[in-house]
């Protein structure tokens, strides 16, 4: 196949176009600089420099490109600082999950690109009512914090976009391991967490790092195949059962108290400690995907291996 991949120099988006030229096909991966072209040209595809909030930028590039298939992952997380206001780290992103997006559905529209893929996220969005697992079925949270008021409704924008178009948006859980801000974080003993126990279950997927974790490349590279069309949400998320501990050659973090979480986190501290998680089982049905290790357990011993 033609496939046109959105982010090809990303976290998902490398291992992701490496997967697909490895495959056999013909790949175009887009990039926001020199160097980003050289990494997509390393990894055997035909890079394309491309501001997707260009609209006739991209109706040109996916035009040129004549894919079969395209696959959004582009983000602009990289080095975003995160903190109490989550629409203000993730400005950059929400402008890429809504305009962007919709850029790219409306030149895949115009020239007849039939599938269409593109990333979402699971954790934190799922109401916290019932079981402590939510399906696709089930509601989403109805008032976010107006903190992340904006992020909410562009994870939102691209489920309802993309699904109405006819595509795929898997939701992906939070990365954990190499690189990864959180596993630093708790190794150095900077990821506080609130003394009275919560029962958040955050989702976690294991990044494509260079030993070899691929959790969230295979759903993609598996959907290019034409699972995409169904108009469904698979999430390819791998639970994390968040009970705080060391573990893995890592250190406990540090605990305050749930007042001092308070400020420090404001109206997400529910999100974190209340958050539903969110079932892999019809990525598993549909996709034939199966997660690198069978929890975060075995994934972090591996990332503590030498």
């Amino acid at each position: 196949m033609r496939i046109l991949v959105v982010g090809a120099a990303g976290a998902i988006g490398a291992r992701l176009t490496r997967q697909l030229t490895q495959e056999g096909h013909q790949v175009t991966g887009t990039s926001r600089g020199d160097q980003q072209a050289s990494r997509v040209r390393a990894l055997g595809a035909e890079p394309l420099a491309l501001d997707i909030l260009d609209p006739a930028a991209v109706r040109a590039a996916v035009a040129a490109a004549r894919p079969d298939a395209i696959i959004h992952q582009a983000t602009a997380l990289a080095g975003a600082r995160f903190g109490r206001n989550l629409d203000k780290a993730f400005a950059a992103t929400n402008a890429l999950r809504v305009a962007g997006t919709d850029n790219l559905l409306a030149a895949a529209r115009e020239a007849g690109v039939g599938r269409f893929i593109a990333q979402s996220f699971a954790p934190y969005r799922y109401e916290r009512s019932g079981g402590p697992v939510k399906s696709e079925d089930d509601p989403l949270v109805a008032v976010p914090p107006a903190s992340a008021r904006a992020t909410f409704a562009a994870m939102a924008h691209v489920d309802e976009a993309v699904t109405t178009a006819g595509g795929i948006a898997p939701r992906y859980g939070g990365f954990y391991g190499e690189p990864d801000q959180t596993t630093a974080a708790v190794a150095r003993r900077q990821a506080p967490v609130p003394a009275r126990r919560g029962r958040g279950r955050p989702d976690v997927l294991h990044p494509p790092a260079r030993r070899g974790g691929r959790d969230g490349a295979r759903p993609a590279g598996r959907g290019a195949r034409g699972l995409q069309r169904r108009r469904r949400r698979a999430r390819p998320d791998a639970r994390l059962a968040a009970r705080p501990g060391g573990g893995a050659g890592r250190p406990a973090p540090r605990r305050v108290p749930t007042w001092l979480a308070g400020l420090l986190l404001g109206e997400a501290l529910p999100l974190m400690t209340q958050g539903r998680g969110a079932s892999n089982a019809r990525a598993r049905k549909e996709l034939g995907w199966t997660p690198r290790y069978p929890s975060w357990r075995e994934g972090l011993s591996a990332i503590a291996a030498p």
